[in-house]
Parts: C-alpha cells; sequence; structure tokens
C-alpha cells in the first residue's frame, strides 16, 4: 500500500514524517513554514517522539 498526499492523492515517500506533498505543503503553509513543519517532524522522530507507545500505527 502506498502512502498519498491528504490533500491532492499523489503518491508520496512511505519514510515521510508528514502526509502530504512538498507542492501542497508550500501552498497550504508557504514555503518557509513548510519546511519548518517539516524540520520538526524529522527532528521528532528522530528521538523517538513522533510514535508514542500507545500509537497504534507504529513503525516497527
Amino acid at each position: 500500500m502506498s502512502k498519498k498526499c491528504i490533500y491532492c492523492g499523489c503518491e508520496i515517500d512511505e519514510s515521510s514524517v508528514i502526509d502530504f506533498c512538498e507542492k501542497c505543503g508550500k501552498g497550504v503553509w508557504g514555503e518557509r513554514m513548510f519546511n519548518t513543519i517539516l524540520k520538526n517532524m524529522e527532528e521528532a522522530r528522530e528521538r523517538g517522539d513522533l510514535y508514542g507507545e500507545n500509537f497504534q500505527g507504529k513503525i516497527e
């Protein structure tokens, strides 16, 4: 099963920490905010904060 953008439905990388494509993300929040969101989400994943113990979709 492939991961799709929640806005336009295009395919996005399965390892993406966000559920939308770059084009839609920049369209919704603008380039600077999109880049900040992406950076913060990637840092949260590295720290292990993105998926808590109770998260049902935890990636093994």
